[in-house]
């Protein structure tokens, strides 16, 4: 349960980050942190104590098995993640050269 809360944590401290913070970068990083409580509480869900990989035998009983839905879950959404956070990092380089800041309440008043 408290490995459960950590991951809450993780995902405030991702969501403070975003609803605080003004540089672009920062943003980035809050979002980055979210997705990593994310994948942690995936992983989490799916693991056992104790547990196998579900690899069956003949007249090997069914239990105790490690569910691997999660983990690939958690591959597909890491590939995913990454790409969108060198698409967010992309368009912040954009936004830094065409404006000169990262700090979004600049470039709201900018025009151009």
């Amino acid at each position: 349960m408290t490995l459960y809360l950590l991951c809450f944590l993780l995902f405030l401290v991702g969501l403070y980050g975003v609803l605080t913070r003004r540089n672009l970068i920062k943003i980035v990083i809050g979002l980055s942190f979210m997705e990593f409580s994310i994948f942690l509480l995936l992983v989490l869900i799916g693991y056992v104590k104790g547990g196998e990989a579900p690899i069956l035998q003949p007249g090997m009983p069914a239990t105790g098995f490690v569910d691997p839905l999660p983990q690939a879950m958690v591959l597909t959404a890491i590939v995913i993640g990454l790409a969108t956070n060198a698409m967010l990092l992309a368009i912040a380089i954009r936004l830094y050269k065409k404006y000169g800041t990262f700090d979004i309440r600049k470039i709201n008043q900018l025009k151009g």
